[in-house]
């Protein structure tokens, strides 16, 4: 199927691995040209660079003058993806969290999406689309992650919100929920899995094992899945989609 994509300009936060780096591989091979947005390059990054549609843009994006930066470098924006985010463990539980963990996790996912936002609003024409990476955790409480998920709860609120300030320009206001994802945050060093097994839940391994176990198909869901969630929610062919919030977590939810 043609997303109608091809010739699109797009912007990818978090672009370096992950979601990030999957989304950025996908408008691509839809014909779209894509800026990436990471605090550095991978070999992935270097990799995509190749293609001369193309181009990563280091800035840290918890650093609202670098978002400046990243303005004066694009054009036209048909497509924003608000992927950058961090989910720290908080083996210690809500004590542990300090006033400075609250920030600088409510600055990386909630501020950093809201800052990219405005700032590029002014170049996206009429009938653009943004899509905001959220979380299954802005819905499901869990205080190993408590900051995380209230965080992602504000950029699920964010989204909903714009959603209604742009309609009438026809510019389609969307998210997406992912539950576990297999990715460095959950399963690479310094993740999810890692950190619970060094404060005493057994190995990584039991613990990702855990987390499937809570999943109706259980696995964790695949960078490429949301990935192409993202090309959808980004595709023009839905142009009267917007408000929404997408949940794939392999039927972890289970609310109706």
């Amino acid at each position: 199927m043609d997303l109608h994509l091809s010739g699109a300009n797009a912007v990818v936060t978090g672009a370096s691995r992950g979601i990030g780096l999957a989304t950025a591989r996908a408008l691509l091979a839809e014909g779209a040209s894509v800026i990436g947005v990471a605090r550095k390059g991978t070999p992935e990054t270097d990799e995509l660079a190749g293609d001369e549609r193309f181009r990563f843009v280091a800035a840290d994006l918890s650093d609202p003058g670098q978002i400046d930066g990243l303005r004066e470098q694009t054009e036209r924006v048909d497509v924003l993806v608000n992927n950058v985010g961090s989910a720290p463990p908080r083996p210690g539980g809500f004590a542990s969290i300090t006033d400075d963990d609250w920030m600088r996790t409510y600055e990386l996912n909630a501020l950093a999406g809201v800052r990219v936002t405005r700032a590029l609003l002014e170049r996206m024409p009429d009938g653009a689309a943004i899509v905001t990476i959220a979380s299954e955790n802005s819905m499901l409480a869990d205080p190993l992650v408590m900051d995380y998920s209230a965080a992602k709860a504000a950029a699920l609120s964010f989204s909903k919100s714009l959603s209604k300030e742009l309609g009438p320009r026809w510019i389609r206001v969307n998210s997406i929920s992912p539950g576990p994802v297999a990715t460095a945050l959950w399963l690479g060093d310094g993740g999810v899995a890692q950190t619970v097994s060094a404060a005493g839940g057994g190995t990584p391994d039991e613990v990702r094992r855990g987390a499937e176990q809570a999943i109706i198909t259980g696995r964790f869901t695949t960078p490429e899945e949301v990935a192409t969630l993202v090309v959808m929610l980004a595709s023009p062919l839905l142009g009267n989609l917007t408000g929404a919030d997408v949940v794939i977590d392999g039927g972890m939810r289970q609310t109706m």
